[in-house]
């Protein structure tokens, strides 16, 4: 993995949780501080892609692409509307993959291979949007990344889930990747008015201190409705609740990131 960049993995094997939601406007966020960043669509249904405006047409190339090896990442990337941000789109090859590459005695790394590139290191960050499972995709994104960023919905079996995703990251550590460590736990979907969510937050706070962001991303109509329009919600509505907090969540990524540099 090169210094030059850094390799998130947006990750948690339960669906509905606003991690796609989170790849979307982290990465627009932090673009629209100046930082070229690329997200990687891991993802067969491709929600990512097509939040960003990727019309299914205008996928010729995806991820299942540059890991089969047959593309690099500059064939496959495909610009976006938000200046600096590009992706590589999915499509439903994706399904295939393991079919392809099961047998491989490498296909644990083939993301980590593309990655390995000059053309990578053009991306100050690269963000990984995975599946809502524990698969092959997925141990190709944790095998290729710096560190793990993990989206928490604000509901009563977060914890439960939670602890099997560390459960995970420790044995993808320990076996293909090291490196890997958490980059943050970002709760999602909170809702002020709800008792539970407050102690949702309270618990998984207690639980792993430092490690969870300040900041809440709130349940909000306007970043609900962004996807259908193809738009990240920081171009949709900056000013709703939802825009301002995903804002909040970049400063403290790149705040964690100048800490980790000057260890």
């Amino acid at each position: 993995m090169s210094e030059l960049n850094r390799i998130i993995t947006i990750a948690n094997q339960k669906g509905g949780v606003g991690k796609t939601t989170t790849a979307i406007n982290l990465a627009t966020a932090l673009a629209a501080i100046g930082e070229q960043v690329l997200i990687v669509d891991l993802d067969p249904q491709g929600n990512a892609s097509t939040g960003l405006g990727i019309d299914k047409r205008d996928r010729q190339l995806s991820s299942f692409d540059i890991m089969m090896g047959t593309h690099s990442i500059n064939e496959a990337v495909v610009a976006t509307a938000v200046p600096n941000l590009s992706i590589i789109p999915s499509t439903m090859d994706l399904l295939g993959l393991e079919m392809e590459i099961g047998q491989s005695t490498d296909r644990a790394f083939r993301l980590r291979q593309a990655l390995q590139s000059e053309q990578a290191d053009a991306y100050s960050y690269i963000l990984l949007d995975c599946p809502p499972s524990f698969n092959l995709l997925t141990i190709n994104a944790m095998a290729a990344a710096h560190s793990v960023l993990v989206p928490l919905q604000c509901e009563f079996f977060a914890l439960e889930g939670l602890s099997q995703l560390l459960e995970t990251v420790n044995q993808v550590k320990q076996s293909v990747n090291p490196a890997l460590d958490i980059q943050g736990i970002v709760l999602t979907m909170f809702d002020i008015r709800n008792n539970l969510a407050q102690q949702v937050v309270n618990d998984v706070r207690t639980y792993l201190g430092e490690k969870v962001y300040h900041t809440l991303i709130p349940r909000n109509v306007r970043v609900s409705e962004a996807p259908s329009y193809g738009k990240p919600a920081i171009l949709y509505d900056l000013k709703c609740a939802g825009s301002q907090a995903y804002l909040q969540l970049a400063s403290e990524v790149i705040q964690r990131e100048r800490r980790r540099k000057a260890a």
